[in-house]
């Protein structure tokens, strides 16, 4: 058996030591076993991002293949991410069946991370577009339902707007294991907890592309706030949501169910600052992605940036945090062995020095940064 104990820091939610066997984290026993020693940082679950499009210079929608999965993920691992669901933005379907089955290949080759696909529309409500390509929106149908149900390994999180599909086709869809979120959606606020009571158990990136707070309307984002259930991506750039909107965000509801969100671009982990989506140039300007109206188009952020940003912007604590960036988006998946550090979960983990910035990252046991 191979083992390691973790000493010399904190174990975010779990005390000062931490012991490894075999990739699983262990009960604390007076097992002999080599120390690495943490100097003075902090040892956390690794961090899972439910929303990546690109990194390391890759746009999934360009290239949904394996191989740019795997350059994807090596790009995020730098910042602490050890598992992840490489994102495609509305496109055909035949997109999203090329997409799925490139997921698919890279779960059963072991790609580091993958734990299955984010498909964010096409069934989307053009009215709050954002940046996706409007031309390319659907509506959600027997075919479809059958397409986006097909994953054979992995988990399939899908994004729509509730307002443009029948309550019997999100039930379909929930039956066969799909999780689904509302996102990109006009929703009145009666609208989404109809939804939210009818299966949908996310929101993808609160605040943005969906109808707002109003306190005559509460659309999409009062829904959401109300509700003491469903787990709301945030985009924690500062940018997507304003600081402020953050605070009320968190102390509206349990902070359990939140969860930290990249919505990265393939800037991340990459010297190049622009790129091409769907025939638009983006570019990287003070952060964001913006096209060229400077509508925002996903994020240059990174996770554990945006842990840093949630415990400076948002006044949570790094337990908390750790739970936005771990725990809560496990829970959400249904990844039952990760996202905690509890006594036979995946030894997937990520160690930050006192200023919260990455010093190593490990998966399934093995250090890979």
């Amino acid at each position: 058996m191979t083992s390691l104990r973790f000493v010399g820091g904190v174990v975010v939610g779990g005390g000062e030591g931490l012991l490894i066997v075999d990739g699983r984290v262990a009960a604390p026993s007076g097992r002999d076993a080599p120390t690495f020693d943490l100097e003075g940082g902090f040892l956390l679950p690794g961090f899972i991002d439910t929303q990546v499009n690109g990194g390391g210079g890759v746009l999934f929608n360009d290239d949904p293949t394996v191989e740019a999965i795997v350059a994807i993920g090596a790009a995020h691992r730098r910042f602490g991410t050890t598992a992840f669901l490489p994102t495609l933005i509305s496109d055909d379907l035949d997109r999203v069946d090329m997409a799925m089955r490139a997921v698919e290949a890279a779960i059963e080759a072991g790609a580091p991370g993958v734990v299955g696909i984010h498909l964010e529309g096409p069934f989307l409500n053009a009215p709050r577009r954002g940046a996706h390509d409007a031309s390319k929106f659907r509506r959600l149908d027997a075919a479809a339902i059958a397409l986006l149900s097909s994953l054979r390994v992995g988990k399939t999180l899908v994004t729509l707007a509730p307002e443009t599909c029948e309550a019997a086709d999100i039930a379909a869809l929930v039956r066969a294991g799909v999780v689904v979120a509302a996102g990109h959606t006009d929703a009145t606020y009666r609208q989404a907890v109809e939804a939210f009571a009818g299966g949908v158990t996310g929101v993808t990136h609160l605040f943005n592309a969906m109808s707002p707070f109003s306190h005559r309307a509460p659309g999409v984002a009062g829904a959401a706030l109300e509700n003491r259930s469903v787990y709301c991506g945030l985009i924690a750039d500062g940018r997507h949501v304003d600081p402020a909107a953050l605070r009320v965000a968190v102390n509206a509801r349990p902070r359990d169910r939140f969860m930290l969100v990249t919505d990265a671009m393939p800037g991340v982990g990459s010297a190049s600052k622009s790129f091409t989506l769907q025939g638009r140039q983006i570019r990287v300007l003070d952060g964001v992605c913006v096209d060229d109206d400077g509508v925002l188009a996903g994020s240059n952020l990174d996770m554990a940036t945006a842990l840093r940003n949630m415990v400076a912007m948002a006044g949570v604590t790094l337990e908390e945090a750790s739970v936005m960036a771990s725990a809560a988006p496990a829970a959400f998946l249904g990844l039952a062995d990760r996202g905690v550090l509890a006594p036979g979960a995946r030894a997937d983990l990520v160690w930050l020095d006192a200023a919260r910035h990455v010093r190593g990252v490990w998966i399934g046991g093995r250090r890979v940064v």
